[in-house]
């Protein structure tokens, strides 16, 4: 049985982060503490944000590693308890957001983090306790403003999701203003993450007609965008376009992801240095090709649309064709150039066949499938 669920409310425009106060009024949060990273903090987004709430210095957590983990979760988790707060207030990229719901969950609920991790069948423990999270992204490339999930990495290195409706913020405030100053690497890394979850997810075999459209479309926003948002950062046309790219992937992902995730997710916890949408972007053309030989004409029929959308002759065109977006946007071309060595291939392997999102991918695939697909993105 398909369950449909979109319940996020959303503000969406330049200048929404004007609007902070009145979502934490409505929400009924009145002593918010504010998760964010050092660099966000440092380059005075969070302070461009917070001048529009009522108390323009509240508590502030801004040790989000680039790759959330349990020990900045336990570190958040404690000032949040002793400070006696009634919500969160994320402000970042999907690192800062995501930390945030590790301590929305954390903070509320007993137990260790790993066990709400799905691996772990934690899901069912997350309850409507979790503490209300208002999400302001200052990228374009998770959106995870708008997930039911989380992906923290544990103290034992395995890189989980974290996946409930009470996950879910229970607002987002998406203000491509506050994407202008956003670095072009970083842009194209994170660009390159949203479009892979809009074409993760349109291939997944579950049925969800609407999460289908909504990735479709945010995969032409994003396909069309993607190379001048990052030339020409102050293009506020495809940085807006960037931003509901990223929020349409995530909405959709609610439908499954695949192999390109289990894969970037099993070597992420491995080197937590590399940048998720990096990784996205080098493991699409491989696992493309290998969900190209999957048996069903439905799929046959995604690949047309999905070449169509990008305005493609041929579903054989789609890998090279987002190769080639990664060169002309100056990103790795393979695992090599990111240090990542063969030697670590049965390791990625035994974490990717155990992630979650290996079993939404069209197509099963074995440790065989998952060497080649390796080899292939090397």
């Amino acid at each position: 049985m398909a369950i449909i669920n979109y319940v996020t409310q959303i503000q969406f425009d330049f200048g929404a982060a004007s609007l902070l106060q009145q979502e934490c009024d409505r929400l009924g949060i009145r002593h918010p503490m504010v998760v964010t990273d050092a660099g966000v903090r440092a380059a005075g987004i969070v302070d461009q944000v917070l001048k529009h709430l009522r108390d323009p210095h509240p508590a502030i957590y801004d040790q989000t590693p680039p790759n959330p983990n349990e020990a900045a979760v336990r570190q958040a988790v404690a000032q949040y308890r002793e400070g006696g707060f009634d919500g969160i207030i994320a402000i970042g990229g999907g690192s800062s957001i995501d930390l945030a719901k590790g301590v929305a969950i954390c903070g509320t609920h007993e137990g260790p983090l790993k066990s709400f991790a799905v691996v772990e069948g934690g899901s069912e423990r997350i309850t409507a306790a979790t503490a209300p999270v208002i999400a302001i992204p200052t990228t374009a490339g998770t959106g995870s403003e708008v997930g039911r999930g989380a992906i923290l990495i544990l103290e034992d290195g395995r890189k989980v999701g974290l996946l409930s409706p009470h996950l879910v913020p229970k607002s987002a405030i998406c203000d491509p203003e506050l994407t202008l100053s956003l670095p072009a690497q970083m842009t194209a890394a994170t660009g390159m993450d949203a479009l892979s979850h809009c074409l993760e997810t349109f291939m997944s075999a579950a049925f969800n007609p609407p999460a289908d459209g909504i990735a479709l479309d945010g995969l032409r926003r994003g396909w069309l965008n993607i190379e001048q948002a990052t030339r020409n950062p102050d293009d506020r046309e495809a940085r807006m376009n960037m931003m509901s790219a990223s929020m349409q992937g995530a909405m959709a992902f609610q439908k499954g992801l695949g192999c390109v995730h289990s894969l970037s997710h099993s070597l992420g916890g491995i080197n937590p240095r590399l940048h998720h949408g990096t990784l996205n972007a080098i493991f699409l053309p491989a696992v493309i090709e290998f969900n190209s030989s999957c048996d069903s004409v439905k799929h046959e029929q995604k690949l047309e649309r999905i070449a169509q959308t990008m305005q493609l002759n041929s579903p054989t065109d789609i890998g090279p064709a987002i190769k080639d977006m990664s060169r002309r946007l100056d990103l790795p071309m393979g695992l090599a150039e990111l240090d990542v060595s063969e030697e670590l291939f049965p390791r990625i392997i035994k974490g990717a066949l155990a992630d979650h999102t290996h079993k939404t991918n069209p197509r099963v695939a074995s440790e065989q499938d998952y060497q080649w697909m390796l080899e292939q993105s090397l």
